[in-house]
């Protein structure tokens, strides 16, 4: 079929249409094989289609040369681009020349981009010139490469809202109240976490349990829901000033958007002609990159029919969770691992003897240790794997903590453990319900043998009736009970031998 749509265009039946028909076969690699070495037999024949009178033929045979990757004719490609005088048709050259190496154009690509910032543009050719900018930018991306930016701005003032579990908002808003080296002042409890103005950020970093920082910035806290004022607003308000004053490196930053929307086709639409506005008035300085980014805009649809703006900043290195090299599919996340251990922290003992004998890959034991220290901690769990990856997070945060690879209901132990503290199994994959049910009462049954009398067991539960029901049986007494997350309906319990 190639052979047969290549003779065609050399024949010049229908090339335009027959140049579309190549590119949608050559997605296959066996076809794109094969017309790679029609084509470069015959260079030629796509160097003069480059200047058919037809425009939509010249650039369907940009996109093929792109296609093809036939790296021989950038040069044919850029002259191409040069002379091109339909601007709907130039950021096709560079399109193409984006999938191959282009680094040796470079300082024409740059010249370019100069060239067009500086020009008045008609309204009806703004479209086609911001695409020909797209494509000149993402070519330098894709030749330099992003030039990371260094976060300085530790002791700036900011505005920030800590996101967290919102049935704990109050737990993580006692922590920073209860920081010694944080003078904080407007800080005050929103529905999804907590706001507050601190000319110092760093101390937040010793809180483990909230889960993602987010900064405001003047004149950008709110924006219509429209595309294009809201990129007027974001472009007017302080963000590039905000971002040169807390990072050390030049312009451009490249950002990404996440927006908050049920109806996913508006959302895009939104998307694409805000990012547009955005990039062109803030004058490059600010560009989209839906992979290579270090600045996420978030935009939240709020109770008056406008967006809440965020900024989250990549560039901040949360090093809290650092040991966290190995994960599983199952594994809990840190940021809760760490709030269980901070609700449950009056009942845990000092230097006490712990164990989690569904411990995964170690973040229960982690997370607890780091608040509250424990004289021999162990972890067992059947999965040998999560096992080996426990032991390497283990001993990337510096911790003892001895790890077996046994079914916890076989385990014994020489002398009787203080504590408890694990993440409990749920129903997923292959478990059924009344396979979690079972497991839940060999747990109690075995753990109620491995805890000293008075010691206790805290578990993060999928399951509550299943607690409920079975530490009555096994004579279980309930200290604490609280949901942690409506939506899953999992749960807290403290229960006492």
């Amino acid at each position: 079929m190639v052979q047969k749509i290549w003779k065609k265009i050399l024949e010049k039946e229908n090339v335009r249409q027959n140049l579309s028909k190549l590119r949608d076969l050559i997605k296959e690699q066996n076809n794109k094989d094969e017309c790679k070495m029609l084509v470069q037999e015959n260079e030629l024949v796509l160097e003069s289609l480059l200047e058919s009178d037809d425009a939509k033929t010249r650039k369907n045979t940009a996109l093929l040369i792109g296609d093809l990757g036939i790296a021989s004719m950038l040069i044919v490609l850029w002259r191409a681009y040069e002379r091109e005088n339909t601007l709907f048709v130039k950021s096709s050259y560079l399109a193409a020349m984006g999938k191959m190496d282009a680094s040796a154009f470079l300082k024409p690509i740059k010249a370019r981009i100069q060239e067009l910032s500086n020009i008045e543009v008609e309204e009806s050719n703004q479209k086609h010139i911001r695409e020909e900018l797209q494509e000149l930018r993402k070519l330098i991306l894709s030749i330099e490469g992003i030039k990371k930016h260094r976060f300085i701005g530790w002791n700036k003032e900011s505005e920030v809202i800590l996101l967290a579990n919102r049935r704990h908002l109050e737990t993580v808003f006692m922590e920073i109240k209860q920081l010694p080296d944080i003078p904080t002042f407007d800080a005050k409890l929103m529905n999804a976490g907590i706001r507050l103005k601190t000319p110092v950020l760093e101390p937040l970093m010793e809180i483990r349990t909230w889960q993602e920082m987010l900064f405001l910035v003047s004149g950008m806290k709110t924006c219509e829901k429209d595309p294009v004022k809201a990129a007027e607003t974001i472009s007017s308000s302080k963000l590039i000033d905000f971002l040169e004053e807390r990072h050390k490196g030049e312009f451009p930053f490249y950002f990404r958007v996440e927006m908050k929307s049920k109806d996913e086709k508006e959302k895009q639409k939104f998307i694409k002609k805000f990012v547009d506005v955005l990039e062109d008035k803030t004058s490059g300085k600010f560009l989209n990159s839906t992979s290579d980014y270090e600045v996420e805009l978030r935009l939240v649809e709020n109770k008056d029919g406008r967006f809440n703006v965020m900024v989250k900043l990549f560039t901040i290195k949360d090093f809290r969770f650092d040991y966290r090299k190995e994960v599983i599919a199952s594994s809990i996340r840190p940021a809760n691992a760490a709030l269980l251990v901070q609700l449950a922290k009056e009942y845990m003992i000092e230097d006490g003897r712990i164990l989690d004998p569904f411990c995964g890959v170690g973040t229960m034991l982690i997370e607890r240790q780091m608040k509250v220290n424990a004289d021999t901690s162990y972890g067992l769990d059947i999965f040998e794997e999560a096992i080996e990856k426990a032991r390497r997070n283990t001993e990337e945060a510096n911790q003892l903590i001895h790890y077996i690879n046994r079914d916890c209901f076989t385990f014994t132990h020489e002398y009787l453990f203080d504590e408890i503290f694990t993440n409990m199994p749920f129903v997923q994959g292959r478990k059924t319900p009344l396979e979690i049910y079972e497991i839940y009462d060999k747990f109690f049954e075995s753990g109620r043998k491995l805890i000293r009398r008075g010691g206790v067991i805290i578990l993060y539960s999928h399951d509550k009736t299943y607690v409920e029901k079975l530490s009555l049986k096994h004579e279980l007494e309930i200290l604490k009970k609280c949901q942690i997350n409506v939506k899953e309906d999992t749960w807290l319990y403290v229960l006492k031998k």
